[in-house]
């Protein structure tokens, strides 16, 4: 079938449409973030108030029970909503930026590595939107739509690939398969480390704080406790790690009815396993009495040290069967 270059432009328009979007909507995570410490500060303020006004209803003698102040209500950050719902139509333009450019070339758009960082960005915000309906985790949103609108920006600019057919090896249902469980992956490791960065710098602060040594103001007094972030950065790594384990395997499969071989020492495949081979030492880091918090946390940024390695040189640099998938 021949590409609709048609559908291919309007694919590109609709993702220059969701840049700026998450342009702005960073901008407005931003502006949330710097008044992070004045929300803090006044909800500490608020919390030393009553408490000094239960003391002084105590210290009085009173014999009535006294009254329990309510809890405060939460204040309003706008530029978080603002930051949300931009963040909510950037998305719908990337997911139809998405969905044109597969149309145009009839098969799933992610064969090449303009492609993959597209569509991958784009799962990246929408576990990001998905997990906003359990959880507040708009402190986040400056952290994910950053990198995100980085990825696009690299995307555009230096791996961007005319729409075209792919060659006969991936003409195959490996191709939604396999790879779509990668993006999954890939985002949620994503996620998790943004939340390890933040961990390791809570931790830090809470460590000085304890120490009696002076810590200024900053956003990340409005952020969660560390020992918070450290808990929900485990959470989808050990939710990331089986869909990773999916990845090796079906890629594998994939391998032996395209090559002939499950392995073929392709570099790829190396750098696929040894993302694998570092995150299971973090998981099981986790487990071992002494190597958690800090020492574990390290570790987990060598893994997505090691993600980022195998996304930006081993596809563009390294020569192998996967060199399809670099920019051409």
């Amino acid at each position: 079938m021949s590409v609709n270059e048609t559908l291919a432009n309007q694919a590109n328009l609709l993702l220059y449409g969701a840049m700026a979007a998450y342009a702005c909507a960073f901008i407005a995570y931003t502006m949330d973030l710097a008044g992070g410490a004045a929300r803090a500060e006044r909800i500490r303020d608020a919390a030393r108030a009553d408490q000094r006004e239960l003391a002084t209803v105590s210290a009085g003698g009173s014999s009535s029970v006294p009254e329990v102040p309510a809890a405060p209500v939460p204040e309003r950050r706008q530029a978080a909503a603002i930051g949300t719902s931009l963040t909510i139509l950037a998305l719908l333009l990337h997911i139809a930026a998405v969905a044109f450019r597969g149309v145009a070339v009839h098969r799933p758009p992610w064969s090449n590595m303009f492609e993959f960082s597209v569509a991958g960005a784009a799962v990246v915000t929408l576990v990001y939107v998905l997990a906003l309906r359990w959880r507040d985790l708009r402190y986040l949103g400056a952290f994910v739509v950053g990198p995100v609108l980085l990825t696009l920006g690299l995307a555009v600019v230096v791996l961007y690939t005319k729409a075209a057919q792919v060659v006969p090896s991936l003409k195959s249902y490996w191709l939604a398969i396999h790879v779509s469980v990668a993006f999954i992956a890939s985002a949620l490791l994503t996620l998790a480390f943004s939340l390890t960065v933040l961990y390791l710098a809570q931790d830090r602060r809470e460590s000085r704080r304890a120490a009696g040594e002076p810590v200024g103001r900053s956003f990340m007094d409005a952020l969660p406790k560390a020992r918070e972030l450290d808990l929900s950065s485990y959470r989808l790594h050990a939710i990331a790690f089986p869909l990773w384990t999916f990845t090796l395997v079906a890629g594998a499969i994939w391998a032996e009815n395209a090559w002939g071989a499950y392995w073929s020492w392709d570099p790829k495949e190396v750098w696929t396993f040894v993302i694998w081979v570092v995150y299971a030492g973090y998981l099981h880091a986790r487990a071992t009495r002494g190597w958690q918090g800090r020492k574990a946390a390290r570790i987990a940024i060598v893994g997505f040290g090691c993600l980022l390695f195998n996304f930006l040189v081993v596809n563009i640099f390294f020569v192998g069967f996967h060199s399809y998938a670099g920019v051409s």
